[in-house]
């Protein structure tokens, strides 16, 4: 008993010697050190926790982004949780994300102070992945906005911090830097120009602030890339730039009424360069134009490849249909050109993208039910956006039927440009077989529906 009394009171001797723990001093030479603390008080009264109820369906299993772009199916009652910024205060919009309010019935936002407020959706583009809602009138009451600031300024290192209710989380503040810019093919289509950050993001975050160092709202945080649905320092917000511009469509009209310039495009690189007797040249490459377009008019032809679009390089088919898509119908362009090596400048006015859809193919034909189709980007046909297993639509005449992301460009062999087209050709077809010419991973099939 005398032996474990002495070596207790030896080790108690040794830490009462041993030096403090490490601790970050108070100050550095009479000087305090720096704190997010003051940013953060400012900003955080401007983002909101999101609560959704309503419907909604499944995402399939072993997307990476199934918590933000995930595939549906399945449908059934649901509640969901994300972000939004107030960007302002007088008139109570509410800047989120579509994915966040995608099928709600009701939503209930939080404040930073715990006051719980009703709102209502004003618009909602699913292309941007951007929201606008309204709180109810009689809850606009000492609400808090936020300053939009110049995301064209933002560059790669700047500090940035992002704030969200991440797991359900509220006002959750991480910050990081900017990874990249311009970031885009995250998900299977939309119109992406995202910026990178590893601030660190997670499922309810979505629909949140990414704010600089100024408290300025620099991006709307959208989307992570995770094999286990958690941070791994990679997270993507939609550039503030792109969100006000979105924002002000819909507050506008209620919907995105996109450009169409009308032709179909591909990336100039340097491997398809070199087959086209190019050296040096990234642009978008005139494939096909559809009759009477924008681009007709303005006279620009197949082979052209186009390398500025107001003056802004274009270095790739995706940042044309960026640049296009969320410019506004009737907006007037100049697109910079190379033809046969000589650069070219033509002068086009926008039409306007058909926004139409169908939700259920077999509403206008038994043999394609099951499918869900959609317009094409510029014109190019309709684009099946779904096919349920084992559906009339999946099996054609016995053989293989029509597949997700397939193109249908032509019906019994007259050329479709988008949904309305293609309702009025299978009508026309009557109960007659039907002919769907259809692109697939480059290769034109033709698939044959006598139902």
């Amino acid at each position: 008993m005398k032996k474990l009394t002495l070596a207790l009171t030896l080790v108690a001797a040794a830490f009462a010697a041993a030096p403090a723990p490490a601790a970050l001093p108070a100050a550095v030479d009479g000087q305090a050190l720096p704190s997010l603390a003051p940013l953060v008080e400012e900003v955080s009264p401007a983002v909101v926790n999101i609560q959704v109820s309503g419907s909604s369906s499944r995402a399939r299993n072993g997307d990476p982004l199934g918590d933000f772009f995930g595939r549906r199916q399945n449908q059934r009652p649901m509640r969901s949780a994300g972000s939004g910024v107030i960007i302002d205060a007088d008139n109570g919009y509410i800047l989120t994300n579509h994915h966040v309010i995608a099928n709600a019935e009701e939503i209930v936002v939080t404040l930073v102070d715990e006051r719980t407020i009703n709102a209502t959706v004003v618009g909602s583009d699913e292309g941007t992945d951007v929201a606008v809602l309204k709180v109810v009138e009689e809850d606009l009451n000492d609400l808090t906005d936020i300053t939009f600031g110049d995301s064209d300024a933002t560059r790669v290192g700047d500090f940035v911090i992002a704030i969200g209710n991440p797991f359900g989380l509220s006002h959750t503040v991480t910050s990081g830097i900017v990874s990249a810019l311009g970031r885009s093919g995250i998900s299977r289509d939309g119109y992406e120009d995202f910026i990178q950050t590893d601030a660190s993001i997670n499922p309810g975050n979505s629909g949140g602030a990414l704010v600089n160092l100024n408290g300025e709202l620099v991006g709307i945080n959208s989307a992570i890339i995770s094999s286990n649905g958690g941070n791994v320092g990679i997270g993507f917000a939609i550039p503030s730039n792109m969100a006000r511009s979105i924002m002000r469509q819909l507050l506008e009209y209620g919907e995105v009424r996109r450009g169409l310039l009308g032709v179909i495009i591909d990336t100039v690189n340097p491997t398809n360069a070199d087959a086209l007797g190019l050296k040096n040249v990234t642009g978008a490459l005139v494939q096909s134009i559809s009759p009477g377009s924008a681009a007709e008019r303005a006279g620009i032809e197949i082979n052209d490849i186009i390398t500025a679009v107001n003056g802004d390089k274009v270095d790739s088919a995706a940042e044309l249909r960026n640049s296009i898509g969320l410019m506004r119908s009737g907006d007037a362009v100049t697109i910079t050109a190379l033809r046969e090596g000589k650069v070219q400048t033509f002068n086009a006015t926008l039409d306007e993208m058909s926004s139409g859809r169908i939700a259920n193919a077999g509403e206008i034909r038994p043999g394609l039910r099951g499918a869900t189709f959609g317009d094409a980007d510029d014109g190019a046909g309709v684009i099946v956006t779904d096919v349920a297993s084992d559906s009339p639509a999946s099996e054609a005449d016995g053989s293989g039927g029509l597949r997700e992301g397939d193109l249908i460009t032509h019906v019994n062999r007259e050329a479709i440009s988008g949904v309305e087209d293609l309702r009025r050709e299978v009508g026309d077809a009557g109960t007659r077989p039907m002919y769907l010419e259809i692109r697939r991973n480059g290769r034109r099939l033709l698939l044959k529906f006598s139902r």
